[in-house]
């Protein structure tokens, strides 16, 4: 693979930047051969992984070794992509947004520091994995849940600060932060929260501090780099009852939404449950082929008949219940009683009590099966992700659902969506899987893509996150007082980062000198 530079740098002060990394971490991680560059693409890339090429990458084992590269990046205005394990599948991966960036790779910064099971926190490292703190706390019998996304290959941290969620009563992540250690654009350092005090005895407990609170502006940003996260996990709880329900017909989901999302936010529902399109589970079991081999999305005929040998309805629901056992029985019956109106299905149910396998409890186990989707198309798959948020009613679900499900038909592309329920919310993820080889699928993946973002824009439906192809576009659909928000965002990115090294381009924000030139924003800048 052909070496990008980055914007206004020579490769002679490229090799001199190398040379220098080097001295800090050791020639052997920095990682600048073709093959190097190749393992940090974008793998699941519909067709567009050479927008997004690295220089090269940077491995750091500890704070100190990463201040002094993040020092050296803006000595040599070389621009830096932080990741924590590279694993944001369907979203880019461990990919820049900007050709010509060096990864810094996190991975090596891989310590759990601190479990306390008193108070249910953890203390992190960027590298450490769902399956590392999980088989951590498994090794240790510490009675703390993880919450888990459906694919747990990646970090912990790095899901935390994407807005990723799992399916327990902790399932946000992001708002379970408390307290961050983050090197700042300039090298320095700076503990968010009450760790802005030496020695501070609640830095995991209270997440605000004094003055501004700064955790959820690392969110999502490319204002610094997260060295140290404290992560509120779950006490185990005494019991679990499971409902496993299926939903015959596909505009079931807005009933479904309608019963569901009040007692989601009066509390009888605790976790967020996703009501998934049942394609999802013989997508990742089989093969499209087996099924269908004619050209276009899977006709409904056929799906009917897939769901129907496979005992699926159109939707399930995977839904639990925490707690005591009888408060789990009370709540179950409130919810059946909700559905009877509906349907008359018998809807399964599942009991866990403390003390038996922790498979069988509801609880975040890591797993990766997920993954297998991408081998529903055949050849060498891959996936890409649109996920719309909107308001928790038949109302908006119906249409969101029947908009998407047209789209997809309009291009071939066999529909495959969940929506997740949260207090006042719902999110919507569109999984698009593809043949990567297949050049006309990927163009018209990506010409889709952008009109799902529109489309959803004029529903008033922001996406919570994105592929790095489309930051700009989903950034550019939050356009109040002529994109005021996005105005902020640079004015704190330009007075953090003058030299524009950190990240350029994630969520849509470049640095001054990329807007115009290096970045994809130009012309949206016109009306500020």
């Amino acid at each position: 693979m052909r070496l990008v530079l980055p914007p206004r740098v020579s490769e002679q002060t490229f090799q001199k930047a190398l040379q220098a990394f080097a001295g800090v971490v050791g020639k052997q991680w920095v990682l600048a051969t073709d093959e190097d560059r190749e393992t940090f693409m974008d793998y699941y890339a519909a067709g567009d992984a050479d927008l997004h090429v690295p220089s090269a990458a940077i491995g750091p084992q500890s704070v100190e070794e990463l201040q002094a590269i993040v020092r050296l990046a803006n000595q040599y205005k070389i621009p830096l992509w932080p990741i924590s394990r590279g694993k944001n599948l369907g979203y880019g991966a461990a990919a820049p947004c900007l050709s010509g960036t060096v990864v810094l790779d996190l991975g090596r910064m891989n310590r759990i520091l601190d479990v306390n099971e008193r108070y249910g926190y953890c203390l992190i490292e960027p590298g450490v994995g769902f399956f590392d703190l999980f088989q951590y706390l498994q090794a240790n019998k510490i009675k703390l849940w993880m919450s888990i996304p459906a694919n747990a290959w990646g970090s912990v941290v790095g899901n935390a600060l994407e807005r990723g969620y799992g399916y327990t009563p902790y399932g946000e992540n992001t708002r379970n932060i408390c307290g961050l250690e983050v090197v700042l654009p300039n090298g320095d350092l700076v503990r968010t929260g009450n760790g802005a005090m030496s020695h501070s005895a609640s830095w995991q407990l209270f997440k605000y501090g004094f003055g501004p609170s700064w955790d959820q502006l690392f969110c999502q940003s490319n204002f610094g780099v997260c060295t140290k996260m404290g992560l509120w996990l779950m006490p185990e709880p005494e019991a679990t009852l499971g409902l496993n329900i299926q939903l015959p017909n596909p505009d079931d989901v807005g009933w479904a939404i309608d019963e569901l999302a009040p007692l989601r936010m009066k509390g009888v529902i605790e976790q967020s449950p996703s009501i998934g399109n049942s394609l999802r589970f013989v997508a990742s079991a089989t093969q499209r082929s087996q099924w269908y081999q004619g050209d276009g999305a899977l006709p409904d005929d056929v799906l009917l008949e897939i769901l129907k040998k496979n005992n699926l309805g159109w939707w399930t629901i995977n839904l639990r219940l925490y707690g005591y056992d009888e408060v789990n029985e009370v709540h179950a019956r409130v919810i059946k009683d909700a559905f009877k109106k509906h349907m008359k299905q018998e809807i399964e149910t599942v009991k866990w009590h403390r003390g038996e396998p922790i498979e069988n409890s509801g609880a975040g186990v890591p797993a990766t099966t997920a993954l297998q989707i991408i081998n529903w198309r055949g050849g060498r798959g891959g996936h890409i992700g649109f996920s719309p948020v909107l308001p928790p009613t038949s109302e908006h679900v119906l249409k969101q659902f029947h908009s998407t499900k047209k789209r997809y038909e309009e291009i071939g592309v066999d529909y495959y969506g969940s929506f997740t329920l949260f207090e006042r919310y719902t999110t919507n993820v569109n999984m698009m899987v593809y043949d990567r080889d297949d050049a006309a699928m990927t163009q018209k993946v990506r010409a889709l893509f952008k009109v799902l973002i529109a489309d959803a824009a004029k529903e008033g439906y922001s996406e919570y996150r994105t592929h790095i192809s489309y930051m700009d576009d989903v950034a550019l659909t939050f356009d109040f007082n002529h994109h005021a928000l996005l105005r902020l965002n640079e004015t704190v990115k330009d007075a953090l980062d003058p030299n524009g090294i950190l990240a350029p381009g994630k969520q849509g924000v470049w640095p001054r000198a990329l807007r115009t030139e290096g970045g994809r924003l130009g012309s949206a800048h016109e009306d500020h």
